[in-house]
């Protein structure tokens, strides 16, 4: 679910990470293009995945690490705080940061799609371009909806120029600086 209204003042990040410090653990929040939006808490499956992500890119590029649910700053203008179900950067990048990294360093923010209402706008719409912004080379939209897995890439001016989607079970390749090819045959399992 998404606050918004016509006529809504803007919250200002500080505000807002208030009211996140103060949130019970039951609701994860994040403010994206002024607008605090509340994030639909994990399922088993949703976590398996990222646990899955996680390994291969252990197995592939042991120098980096995919970050689970580490609170980003995104948006340039807008001073945006998001919370990507995964980031992947060197191992360490985290060392010294309070609760919202810099994207300086990030090489790929992850999501995989939540069964919720605002999963369209959130993760397909709003993400990209928030990441996009923030200068992250790659995003990856693991999508459970139509069991597909989608790779943003080639950021410019506050939007991703480049999008490739497959179905799972297709090899992914994941373009540079990550450069990891992904055998998505596990996902059809955890789809549901």
């Amino acid at each position: 679910m998404t606050a918004r209204t016509e006529h809504q003042p803007q919250m200002s990040v500080e505000d807002f990470e208030q009211l996140e410090r103060h949130a019970p653990e039951t609701v994860r929040l994040e403010f994206i293009h002024g607008m605090v939006q509340v994030k639909a808490v994990t399922d088993g499956n949703h976590d398996q995945i990222i646990a899955w992500l996680q390994r291969l890119c252990m197995q592939h590029r042991p120098e980096l690490w995919l970050y689970a649910d580490r609170g980003m700053q995104v948006e340039k203008y807008r001073r945006g705080r998001a919370r990507p179900d995964g980031v992947l950067a060197p191992f360490g990048f985290i060392r010294g940061h309070g609760d919202w990294s810099d994207a300086e360093g990030v090489l790929m923010a992850v999501e995989v799609t939540s069964y919720d209402s605002d999963t369209h706008q959130r993760d397909r719409v709003e993400k990209p371009d928030a990441y996009a912004s923030a200068g992250i080379p790659v995003y990856l939209l693991i999508d459970r909806d139509d069991c597909s897995v989608v790779v943003f890439d080639q950021p410019e001016d506050g939007r991703y120029r480049h999008t490739e989607k497959l179905p799972f079970g297709a090899p992914v390749k994941l373009p540079d600086p990550v450069g990891i090819t992904l055998d998505t045959e596990p996902l059809k399992e955890l789809a549901d």
